[in-house]
């Protein structure tokens, strides 16, 4: 995009960096890590470490945009937002005030991560979506106890028998099945989806804490219809813009169920994304009004089947040592910085013939990382 300069805001910076650099932008980088190769990426990179543990403080975080900004060699089109915002749909209006929005509209973000307002919603649609209510159930079995607004899986619990009003959070009927996840990309009254297969990490404290994903999945045609036409509906209701991603759950009768939606561009974009950063340039383009889905995506080129996976600390600390990182590893912490026991270290890529074997890679790869951090004999278990 001929050097224009972009604001990006998130918990992580990195993939959407990457994605900026390879279409042609300029990115300017605030996020809670300022890993290695957010750095190589971006311009300017601003660091919030606070806001993985508390959310992001309005001031800090308006006073990190405005000197990259002013830090930016060409006044920047916009700002993009990643994961971190979908609780303060307030801080994203007071954003949308100081730099053009690209994206998802602050009215939009309210009303997607509102667990009544989408359940009416799809109700509405007649979409399948796990019952919900804002007060404790008198039994929790079955239940799951999710905070508003959250995302990555941290944040979700399976409620105790006696569950307890907690500020902030709602139950959630918890559904069996396969964890499917749509990236879209919305154009005005155009979309595209790709498809791809989630799984967890759990830990003690976490047991829906984020793995990884892999992608693109060869789906039953009438499974990818109906997730589409969902898609497609949800996008034209709630007024989705550029980027987002629809979490399901698939049942073993072949239901999908609507989990959550996410109005912002999500994991996924590792996966999807090609060599000339082409879903950057559509989130930008859409968010903005100006695409046309048909001439961005003809020269579109995604990997035939990638899979991306989190690395997270085990039960000790983990003090990053001066290593030769392998070229499939990325989020790559500085030389010397600790990372908290069971905190996200980095994340491994794999690229193969099929989903399946992009997973199993990645998941070897998990281990052969952790080895290499935690100067362990592979095999050795470091993951919690």
């Amino acid at each position: 995009m001929n050097g224009q300069s972009i604001l990006i805001a998130g918990l992580s910076g990195r993939a959407l960096a990457e994605s900026a650099r390879r279409a042609g932008f300029v990115p300017l980088v605030v996020d809670a890590f300022g890993d290695d190769d957010t750095r190589l990426a971006a311009h300017r990179v601003a660091v919030l470490p606070g806001a993985l543990a508390k959310g992001f403080d309005a001031a800090a975080l308006g006073a990190a945009l405005a000197e990259r900004a002013a830090a930016a060699p060409s006044e920047p089109l916009g700002v993009v937002l990643g994961a971190g915002f979908e609780a303060d749909p307030d801080l994203v209006a007071g954003l949308a005030e100081r730099h053009p929005l690209i994206g998802c509209a602050p009215a939009t973000v309210r009303r997607a991560k509102d667990p009544t307002a989408l359940a009416a919603l799809c109700a509405e649609l007649g979409v399948s979506h796990p019952a919900i209510r804002l007060t404790p159930p008198a039994d929790g079995a079955g239940w799951l106890s999710k905070r508003q607004g959250g995302s990555g899986g941290n944040h979700v619990r399976r409620a105790p028998r006696r569950p307890a009003r907690r500020p902030g959070r709602y139950f959630q009927r918890e559904v069996a099945g396969t964890a499917i996840s749509a990236l879209g990309i919305v154009a005005g009254t155009d979309c595209a989806f790709a498809f791809s297969r989630q799984w967890t990490a759990p830990s003690p404290r976490h047991p829906f804490r984020y793995g990884g994903a892999a992608g693109s999945l060869e789906l039953e045609a009438d499974l990818e219809a109906r997730l589409i036409g969902i898609g497609v509906d949800l996008a034209r209701a709630l007024d989705l813009r550029g980027l987002v991603s629809l979490d399901f759950m698939v049942g073993d009768d072949g239901t999908p169920h609507l989990i959550e939606v996410n109005p912002r561009p999500g994991a996924t974009l590792d996966v999807f994304d090609d060599d000339r950063g082409t879903l950057f340039t559509a989130h930008v383009l859409a968010g903005r009004g100006e695409a046309s889905l048909e001439r961005q995506f003809a020269v579109w080129a995604p990997p035939a089947a990638k899979a991306t996976a989190c690395l997270y600390a085990g039960r000790d600390p983990v003090r990053i040592a001066t290593i030769a990182w392998p070229a499939w590893a990325h989020d790559r912490p500085a030389a010397g910085r600790t990372i908290p026991s069971r905190e996200p270290v980095a994340t491994v890529s794999a690229v193969a013939t099929s989903a399946a074997e992009a997973e199993t890679l990645c998941r070897e790869r998990l281990e052969t990382l952790a080895a290499m951090l935690y100067q362990m004999k592979p095999g050795k278990e470091v993951l919690p």
